[in-house]
């Protein structure tokens, strides 16, 4: 599951060894906007350092490199030889970049040894550009597993500003997460970044839910229980999916073609929101590729 990707400072150590401990979902180790210029150098030696001798637990851990065009190749070579399950990278605007990071990373996966194709690539749309080309950005590669709005860069290009309501974002949330499911791929939304509105993240957090969106990207550790909080599944929720699961089981084992369960013909959809019902509920585990 993706429901919450911590976002940690890729200069400060004692967030770096820290982030697992509030249990979310996976780790950004940024090297990008938290680290000023004349800090890469030193970060990336950090990093390394601690993605080769610390343990994550069951985190998904990722780093977000510097954009295309500025020092992504150095950040790369540093960081994808300890194995690492992807790269985040800002701005993308067309699929050519994402073909330029496919091909880096299958260059240094080879020197040092790494299955071929094994470094995943999230891609964050940060301009307009990049929102408008979101289809072929996800499909330009197979190491593509997901795609993710931008906040305050975004809404710069945009010419506006980020509003706790969210207005300016609502439509890029809409056309994502169809291009996101056309491509099939992960849809993850952005940061809230007002850490001491909990009610405004809850709210925040059931739209995106309720649009289809695989979870959210986080700036401070608090917000982590209350994302997963709205995306755990109710009681009665649980209950009727394994009902649904349970009904689809038994019609198979009869060699019935289809199931039925309280009047109500169970056909494939229904079948998967059961089990990714089940999965938010970890009752399940989650089958997802890529």
């Amino acid at each position: 599951m993706r429901r919450t990707m911590l976002y940690l400072p890729g200069n400060n150590p004692n967030m770096l060894l820290r982030g697992r401990l509030f249990e979310p979902d996976g780790l950004v180790i940024d090297l990008e906007d938290s680290v000023s210029a004349s800090e890469k150098d030193s970060a990336r030696v950090l990093v390394r350092e601690i993605l080769r001798n610390e343990d994550f637990g069951k985190c998904e851990v990722t780093v977000r490199i510097n954009g295309c065009g500025t020092h992504w190749r150095e950040d790369i070579a540093v960081v994808v030889p300890c194995g690492i399950a992807g790269l985040r990278v800002p701005k993308v605007e067309n699929p050519q970049m994402v073909r330029d990071i496919d091909e880096e990373l299958s260059a240094v996966e080879e020197r040092s040894g790494l299955p071929a194709g094994g470094t995943k690539i999230f891609c964050l749309l940060e301009t307009a550009g990049g929102v408008w080309n979101a289809y072929d950005i996800a499909k330009a590669s197979a190491r593509v597993t997901a795609i993710l709005p931008g906040g305050e860069d975004l809404a710069a290009d945009l010419r506006t500003s980020r509003s706790k309501e969210g207005a300016e974002l609502e439509w890029i949330r809409r056309m994502l997460i169809v291009a996101a499911r056309a491509a099939g791929v992960d849809a993850l939304d952005t940061v809230f970044p007002h850490v001491n509105d909990d009610d405004g993240l809850r709210r925040e957090t059931a739209f995106i839910k309720q649009l289809g969106y695989d979870g959210k990207s986080v700036i401070h550790p608090n917000q982590i229980p209350i994302i997963h909080e709205v995306y755990a599944p109710s009681e009665s929720e649980t209950a009727m999916a394994i009902r649904i699961l349970k009904a689809a089981s038994d019609a198979e084992k009869r060699g019935l073609g289809a199931a039925s369960l309280d009047g109500r013909m169970i056909d494939v959809p229904v079948i998967k929101r059961a089990e990714y019902t089940l999965m938010r509920a970890g009752l399940r585990p989650d089958r997802k590729e890529g």
